[in-house]
């Protein structure tokens, strides 16, 4: 199995701003605030965290192919 990429980089869908963040190993990340126009992002429907949504790298869990991270799936 490929090693795990833990940096994503986050683009807000709403000013453009992006940034490079570490993902968390062990826990979702719901929510993120751009610290460009400080809008709230949240997971698109059917996405398990932000970086599933807005990064360029999708979560941990994922890659490993273990499915959403969220304890409820």
């Amino acid at each position: 199995m490929a090693d795990v990429v833990l940096e994503s980089t986050i683009k807000c869908p709403n000013c453009g701003h992006q940034k490079t963040e570490i993902m968390p190993t062990d826990s979702c990340q719901y929510f993120y605030e751009c610290e460009s126009c400080h809008v709230l992002l949240k997971p698109k429907h059917g996405d398990c965290c932000v970086f599933c949504s807005y990064g360029t790298v999708p979560c941990p869990p994922i890659q490993q192919g273990a499915g959403c991270c969220a304890p409820d799936r």
